[in-house]
């Protein structure tokens, strides 16, 4: 864990630009996700794999990445500004991968880190093309002016957290609408899946009844495991009324795993890589911090009035 921090640390967060001659050796640094890139079909030519090799040098000085870290740049793909490509990073410590993007002038002077905007166009277009209310739960008006799509897993503590502030969201801007998305993190939640797989069918079952079994389930997230989870996901289904056996058929069913799936594929198409992840009108917001919600919700009820 220790030194995925120091990974993350550099490769997380959005800061602003830096002029590869101009900046120190050792100074922090980051790169934005590498969600979506575009790659050349064709093999680097002689002096893109010079260019590739000399930001290798410059960013292992930057981010202070010896020769135990594994640090694998490119293919170059283009970026919104025209003088400059798109070079992801994948950096690989003691096992723990991690990737991002940094973005490097043509004539290898420069490079910079965060993120490059068209300014003539909205920046969450995209996102909210990519996402799908239909076909996932959901609550509140289907013409709301404002659209919160929340990526979750039902094993993450976060995500808790996150449901404990949507009460308060929910009760101050019932105008708006709420879809849920399944996004389970399997490689460390071990019960997550079948967790999402029993709101799935509770969904299927009664669209209603699935918040009823969201907040069984989060209600009861310490005492559930791998090995009760689900027996208890049956009990929560007939807690809320649901049929048992009708439950139990769709848990296992082909038709429930694909629908899991398909969620987790949508947020892996934004960019999703933790949880929870939220999309308030298609502008992201990981982690789902009450104050930030309302800003942006308020942010967006605004300019829909104008």
């Amino acid at each position: 864990m220790f030194y995925r921090a120091i990974i993350l640390a550099v490769l997380s967060a959005c800061v602003a630009p830096a002029a590869v001659v101009a900046q120190p050796a050792g100074q922090s640094a980051a790169a934005t996700p590498a969600a979506g890139a575009t790659r050349p079909a064709t093999p680097a030519s002689p002096e893109q794999a010079k260019l590739l090799k000399s930001t290798e040098a410059f960013v292992r000085v930057l981010f202070g990445w010896g020769p135990d870290v594994k640090v694998e740049l490119g293919p170059l793909a283009p970026s919104a500004a025209p003088d400059y490509y798109t070079v992801p990073v994948s950096v690989t410590l003691n096992g723990q991968k991690e990737s991002g993007q940094v973005y490097v002038s043509k004539d290898g002077k420069d490079l910079l880190r965060g993120e490059i905007f068209d300014m003539s166009t909205d920046p969450f277009a995209a996102n909210r093309a990519k996402i799908h209310a239909e076909g996932s739960p959901t609550k509140g008006p289907t013409d709301a002016a404002v659209t919160l799509v929340e990526f979750s897993d039902f094993e993450c503590p976060h995500c808790r957290a996150l449901w404990e502030a949507m009460k308060a969201v929910e009760a101050r801007y019932p105008q708006i609408r709420i879809v849920y998305k399944d996004f389970p993190l399997t490689n460390i939640h071990p019960w997550a899946q079948t967790a999402a797989l029993g709101g799935r069918c509770a969904f299927e079952q009664s669209p209603a009844s699935f918040w009823k079994v969201e907040d069984s389930i989060f209600d009861n997230q310490d005492a559930l495991t791998p090995e009760n989870i689900w027996d208890k996901l049956v009990e929560f289904a007939t807690g809320a009324g649901l049929h048992a056996d009708a439950f139990k058929a769709c848990m296992a069913s082909p038709e429930a795993a694909k629908a899991v799936d398909a969620s987790h594929a949508e947020g892996v198409a934004l960019g999703v890589d933790s949880t929870p992840t939220v999309y308030i009108n298609g502008r992201p917001l990981v982690g789902g911090e009450e104050s930030a919600l309302v800003q942006y919700i308020d942010f967006e009820l605004a300019a829909a009035k104008k």
